[in-house]
């Protein structure tokens, strides 16, 4: 029998402080569904870090159909910092979620230290969006949208 493919599971980010990126999450409207730590060598055998410690956060959207796992590794220790790159580095670039009121939410989040990359803008009368950078210089997309989609559009 073939392959079917049933859903994306989750996107998963490591971050330094959990705290600080499951507060600013939430505040955009995810739900942590739970923490939990991983460890051990059959954890490692996944990822190929061999003994591994991690301590994840689970945060799910409000519509049930997408989760974001937020990770802190403890040992081994974080080896690379890509939370600098620019849009158009290769690799993970950002994470977009469909809000409403986003000058509202940006309000919010620039309490929790989020900074504009560029500007807001709006695309034809679809939408209005921007990237932020959240706790730790993660790039976050956020789109309003203002009209009905055209045809084709998702």
């Amino acid at each position: 029998m073939k392959s079917k493919l049933m859903r994306m599971d989750n996107v998963g980010i490591v971050v330094d402080s959990l705290d600080e990126a499951i507060s600013f999450f939430t505040e955009i409207g995810l739900t942590l569904q739970g923490r939990a730590m991983i460890q051990g060598e059959w954890a490692g055998r996944v990822t190929g870090l061999g003994n591994q410690h991690v301590e994840i956060a689970m945060m799910a959207t409000p519509d049930g159909h997408s989760r974001l796992e937020l990770s802190r590794f403890i040992t081994p220790p974080i080896v690379s910092d890509h939370t600098n790159a620019p849009v158009n580095a290769l690799g993970y670039l950002r994470v977009m979620f469909a809000v409403t009121n986003l000058d509202e939410l940006l309000t919010r989040l620039y309490k929790h230290g989020a900074t504009l990359v560029g500007e807001v803008v709006q695309y034809q009368d679809m939408y209005r969006l921007c990237y932020i950078r959240g706790p730790q210089g993660l790039l976050v997309g956020l789109a309003e949208e203002l009209g009905k989609r055209q045809p084709g559009m998702k």
